[in-house]
């Protein structure tokens, strides 16, 4: 288990991060929107699972490396600080594109079966996943400690926070299906506001590298 100081952080951290409308929840809501509740809600069941998976493999590989170097440990602080920054800008520039996007889903409903299917494939074969965990799990880990074994965790938060929020813009998608499929547009300012948040929270990181 991460230390509870740092938990606490990557809490506030990661629900900053899920709360956002970001790729994933443009996803969610597409299906929400083209199929309603039951449908979002089982995407979200796949690509949570998926994610989580992602994770576990991250903290494997990634886990030991940054046990025994502390250059490794203050680099990757560093680039995941970057890569939060990189990620707000692409989302604020390409923030119209993901909003037009969200209704580009097929007329007819996927069984249950198939929906948690591609939703886990879409958060297993997610690169940035992969990138992502990398390079921020390590900001709220205990060198000292087993690093492989706190990531895991944090990924399982991460991945019951994750659930939580998206399943929650899911139902509230599926419920305001017209009033979405009207005007896209109103999650342009969303987005907006979370690519900015997000370009902040990689300055803060940047800024604040723990080097124990």
């Amino acid at each position: 288990m991460p230390p509870s100081n740092r938990l606490f952080e990557f809490l506030i951290a990661s629900i900053v991060i899920i709360l956002l409308p970001g790729p994933s929840v443009l996803f969610t809501i597409a299906r929400a929107v083209s199929w309603g509740r039951k449908i979002a809600v089982l995407t979200v069941v796949g690509n949570d699972l998926g994610s989580f998976v992602t994770a576990v493999l991250v903290a494997i590989g990634v886990g030991p490396l940054l046990q025994h170097s502390k250059f490794v440990y203050v680099a990757i602080q560093i680039v995941g600080g970057l890569y939060l920054i990189w990620l707000g800008i692409g989302a604020w520039r390409h923030r119209k594109a993901h909003a037009d996007q969200m209704l580009n889903a097929g007329e007819i409903a996927p069984s249950i079966s198939r929906t948690i299917r591609q939703g886990f494939m879409v958060g297993l074969l997610n690169p940035k996943s992969f990138v992502f965990f990398a390079a921020i799990f390590p900001q709220f880990v205990d060198r000292s400690r087993n690093v492989a074994s706190q990531m895991i965790v944090l990924g399982f938060i991460f991945a019951l926070i994750a659930f939580i929020s998206d399943s929650t813009w899911g139902i509230l998608a599926g419920t305001a299906r017209v009033w979405l499929a009207s005007s896209p547009s109103r999650l342009v300012i969303l987005r907006s506001i979370g690519s900015s948040v997000m370009v902040a929270l990689g300055v803060y990181i940047v800024l604040t590298v723990r080097r124990g």
